[in-house]
């Protein structure tokens, strides 16, 4: 029997008479007294792994000062039935995460997708606890768009919620949820509404972030599109628009996939979200949906950006071809004429007439200049 289940049955650790059913949490505490008793919040000196960020208590809404180890903070959580846990992990091992899943309840396909990442987005229900994974975009700087500039970063964030808990797990460079701790804690009155809050802010941290690199994207292909229709845009680098696409559809598949999980978690009824937060649920899905929306009027933009760019170079290797030909035609006329009279005939008109070398380079060069006026005012030259 998990021990999540035992401590929801008996309410009292110290009640329990059987050790068999409290083994899990026995291994959990023989883990923590190995080490220093410290402060969670320091990732580096955890007693649970390096990959522990954050573990505090909340009470109304108001954060408890850090407890000794993970096991007390539970216990004394789940004593009272009053409050929850915060837990944040980064990139947790599988066996940095056992006693922890162990510990919470948690079901063994969700710990395999929150340890291993590269999963779509997606909400999951396994008994009382609800399993959710986002997707987190960062737009990445750089001093000019090449062919291969990495424009978006993606990551993940995976986050089990039950009545007393919520851990969130992370996957990537970036994410952080330092500050959706911070602006959590600066409202007590919706913190004090549960894990379910936190999973609002998460979501509505998550979604805020795709506005922004939308925006951050959108001055790519403002650049991409004022150097495609400058004078010189046929010779502009399609590689940087392809580029584009290619990071437009990472974009993507992050943005998209998530509608449907946010429309459950805003109209499905979960057990452990109130009503009262599925309205704030709603919110962030008009704002995903505006960034969908968004992001496939970028992608229609950069197909008629790449349209006009190859009808560029169509018109420019035409007009090369006009002016190949129109040289081709004036230099014609000497070839033709130096031609005829370099062939060896001892009876030809002109040949031993004084002026008959300078009337030929005369004419010559009165048909090419005609030649060369007439092309260049029908603009071949």
């Amino acid at each position: 029997m998990s021990m999540a289940g035992n401590l929801r049955k008996v309410g009292d650790l110290r009640k329990v008479s059987d050790l068999r059913k409290v083994g899990g949490l026995r291994r959990v505490a023989r883990l923590a007294r190995r080490h220093p008793r410290v402060d969670l919040s320091h990732p580096s000196r955890s007693p649970l792994g390096s990959a522990v960020v954050k573990c505090v208590t909340y009470r109304d809404g108001v954060r408890e000062q850090a407890g000794r180890d993970l096991v007390d903070a539970v216990d004394r959580v789940r004593k009272s039935d009053d409050g929850f846990v915060w837990l944040g992990l980064h990139e947790p091992t599988e066996m940095e995460f056992a006693d922890i899943a162990e510990l919470f309840d948690l079901h063994p396909l969700a710990v395999e997708d929150a340890v291993h990442a590269h999963q779509r987005p997606k909400v999951e229900r396994y008994g009382q606890t609800l399993f959710a994974v986002f997707k987190t975009v960062c737009y990445v700087e750089h001093a000019e768009l090449t062919a291969t500039s990495e424009v978006v970063d993606t990551g993940e964030i995976m986050v089990f919620v039950g009545r007393d808990f919520v851990i969130t797990v992370r996957h990537g460079r970036h994410g952080s949820l330092g500050p959706v701790r911070e602006s959590l804690e600066a409202d007590p009155g919706q913190l004090a509404k549960g894990p379910a809050a936190v999973l609002h802010a998460i979501a509505d941290h998550v979604v805020d972030d795709y506005l922004t690199v939308i925006d951050a994207v959108q001055s790519d292909i403002d650049q991409v599109e004022a150097d495609v229709f400058t004078e010189d845009g046929a010779r502009a680098d399609p590689g940087r628009i392809y580029q584009l696409k290619r990071e437009l559809l990472e974009l993507k598949r992050a943005v998209v996939p998530l509608a449907r999980p946010i429309e459950e978690l805003a109209g499905r009824p979960f057990q452990v979200v109130a009503p009262e937060i599925q309205a704030y649920f709603r919110d962030v899905s008009d704002h995903l949906l505006r960034a969908a929306e968004q992001i496939a009027a970028f992608d229609e933009l950069l197909n008629s950006i790449l349209q006009a760019h190859l009808a560029q170079v169509t018109v420019s290797q035409n007009e090369d071809m006009r002016k190949i030909t129109a040289w081709a035609a004036v230099v014609a006329v000497p070839t033709m004429g130096c031609g005829v009279y370099g062939m060896n005939f001892d009876h030809m008109p002109e040949l031993h007439w004084q002026f008959g070398y300078p009337l030929f380079l005369g004419a010559i060069a009165s048909i090419c200049f005609v030649l060369h006026r007439a092309f260049r005012r029908n603009g071949w030259l």
